[in-house]
C-alpha cells in the first residue's frame, strides 16, 4: 500500500500534466509580467519572540473537513486582527480542498505575506504560485532530489519568493542546509504515516545554525505548544487546524502570539 507521500506524488504528477495542457508554461510566465513586488515573508517572521504563520485550509487528510464553508478572505482578516505575522494557504484541492483562488483571496484581504502550501514538484508550480500572488513557497525535502531542490530554490529567489524548506529528520535538515536554505520548517508530522510528535521540532530545531530562520510546523494548537516550540528555538510557528476550527480565530491567534512573546507564559485564549 502506498503511504501518504507516495499517493500525493502520484496524484500531483497527473494533476500537473493536466494543468500544463490547460495553461502552457509560456502563457503562465506571461502572467508574471508587471506584477507588483512580493511581500517580504522572511522579514515578517523576524520580530521579537515567536511569529505566527496562520493557515487557511478547508480540510486535511488526518482531520477531515475542518470548515465546510471556508471564506479565505474572512479567515485571513481574522488572523491579521489577532496579530499573525504571515499567512499560509493550502492550495491542494484533492487532499485539502484548497485552490489557488483561496490564496489570491486571502492575500487581497490583508497586507500580510502569504505562503503557498502545496506539494511542489515542478518549476511550473513555482510560476503558478507567483502568478496567484504568493510571496513564498513550501519546498518539502522528502519530495525533492537535491538538484531539483536547489533549482526550485533558485527559481523562487529569481521570482522574488521566499522558499520555506521543510524537513522532518536530521538527514533532511542536512540536505536543506547543503542546498543553502535559510528558512527551514521542521514538520512535526511524519508525511509518510501522518503521525504527529512535537518532539521532532524539539530535537531538530537546536541543531540548525543561528543564521537560519526556524519554523515549527504541525501539531501546534495551544499557547503551551507555542511555548514548547519557543523553548526549542523556533522563530515562528505555523498553525492551521486549531485556528480554522476555532469559534473565535482572532482570539486564538492573539493568544498564540502572546504566548510566543518573552515572558508570555500562562496566556490562554
Amino acid at each position: 500500500m502506498l503511504n501518504f507521500l507516495q499517493r500525493i506524488r502520484a496524484h500531483k504528477i497527473q494533476e500537473l500534466q493536466t494543468q500544463m495542457q490547460r495553461l502552457p508554461l509560456a502563457e503562465l510566465r506571461a502572467r508574471l509580467r508587471d506584477l507588483p513586488p512580493s511581500r517580504d515573508f522572511v522579514a515578517a517572521l523576524q520580530r521579537p519572540g515567536v511569529a505566527l504563520i496562520a493557515e487557511v485550509k478547508a480540510a486535511s487528510p488526518s482531520a477531515g473537513v475542518l470548515r465546510a464553508r471556508l471564506d479565505p478572505a474572512a479567515q485571513a482578516r481574522a488572523y491579521a486582527r489577532g496579530g499573525a505575522a504571515a499567512l499560509s494557504v493550502l492550495t491542494d484541492q484533492a487532499f485539502f480542498h484548497g485552490a489557488l483562488a483561496h490564496l489570491t483571496a486571502a492575500r487581497a484581504a490583508t497586507s500580510l505575506p502569504v505562503l503557498r502550501k502545496d506539494f511542489i514538484l515542478s518549476a511550473y508550480q513555482v510560476y503558478e504560485a507567483r502568478a496567484a500572488g504568493a510571496d513564498a513557497v513550501l519546498l518539502i525535502v522528502a519530495l525533492l532530489e537535491p538538484p531539483l531542490l536547489r533549482d526550485l530554490m533558485a527559481l523562487a529567489e529569481a521570482l522574488g519568493l521566499a522558499a520555506l524548506v521543510e524537513v522532518h529528520t536530521p538527514a533532511e535538515a542536512e540536505q536543506a542546509l547543503a542546498a543553502g536554505a535559510r528558512l527551514i520548517g521542521v514538520n512535526n508530522r511524519n508525511l509518510h504515516t501522518l503521525q504527529v510528535d512535537l518532539g521532532t521540532a524539539e530535537a531538530l530545531l537546536p541543531q540548525l545554525p543561528p543564521t537560519v530562520c526556524k519554523v515549527a510546523e504541525s501539531g501546534i494548537a495551544t499557547p503551551a505548544d507555542v511555548q514548547r516550540m519557543a523553548a526549542a528555538g523556533a522563530d515562528a510557528v505555523l498553525v492551521g487546524t486549531a485556528l480554522v476550527r476555532a469559534a473565535d480565530p482572532t482570539a486564538l491567534a492573539r493568544a498564540l502570539v502572546r504566548a510566543g512573546q518573552p515572558h508570555g507564559q500562562g496566556v490562554t485564549p
